[in-house]
């Protein structure tokens, strides 16, 4: 597609959303003929009409594999937009994913706040995040009012949904994976173990679920 076919789709359909296509195409790919649960954000409520929401919305699928897996909507380039087209990389790039050993939804809607945290710190402070870095707390779970020794997140790239690219540039899947306060103090001390860490949790889970009821450390 060169530009002005862009635009001129852009035309005809006022509501085409190409990057919110492509996520849905790729995470149609891993769940062929699922529909998911989607969370939309309130529209007066997002950062384009001066609120402090910067993700549009959010979808969770129910993955064969028994978690559910949670993707963002908004860190990339979700609408038409001329200056945008044949860009490197898509918005910041890529889109968050979690995945959560939950049976229900409604037991996920914490990580969407967790999610929209996180997108609202990387378009205020203009920090972006990328595989192997990690993110602290301040030693308490991830999810509060919970007594879980799930303290802190490791970035990896996701290990199903696959870098694409759009028409507005590469869009890669960073996947967030819930870790213990040990295994963070041993991150801080040394960064060139978090690809350490990630080979020892593949071991007995491929696909770096996060269960908030792991007591056990990896490091």
């Amino acid at each position: 597609m060169n530009v002005e076919e862009y635009n001129n789709r852009a035309k005809i359909e006022e509501d085409w959303a190409p990057g919110w296509e492509a996520i849905d195409e790729a995470f149609e790919q891993l769940y062929p003929n699922q529909t998911p649960a989607h969370f939309g954000t309130n529209l007066h409520a997002r950062a384009v009409f001066g609120g402090d929401q910067y993700l549009d919305g959010y979808s969770i699928y129910a993955s064969p594999n028994g978690y559910k897996h949670i993707v963002s909507y908004g860190l990339t380039e979700l609408y038409t937009n001329e200056e945008a087209f044949g860009g490197e990389w898509s918005g910041w790039g890529y889109e968050m994913t979690f995945k959560l050993s939950e049976e229900s939804n409604e037991e996920c809607m914490w990580a969407l706040d967790m999610f929209a945290n996180l997108a609202r710190y990387t378009n205020t402070q203009k920090r972006y995040f990328e595989p192997l870095q990690f993110i602290g707390g301040n030693g308490t779970s991830i999810k509060l009012g919970s007594d879980s020794k799930i303290t802190a997140l490791l970035i990896v790239n996701d290990t199903e949904a696959k870098a694409m690219n759009t028409v507005h540039g590469k869009v890669d899947f960073l996947q967030l994976v819930g870790i213990t306060e040990r295994e963070l103090d041993v991150l801080k001390q040394d960064r060139t173990q978090a690809a350490v860490l990630v080979e020892k949790m593949k071991r007995d889970n491929p696909f770096l679920v996060t269960d908030m009821s792991r007591t056990c450390s990896f490091l």
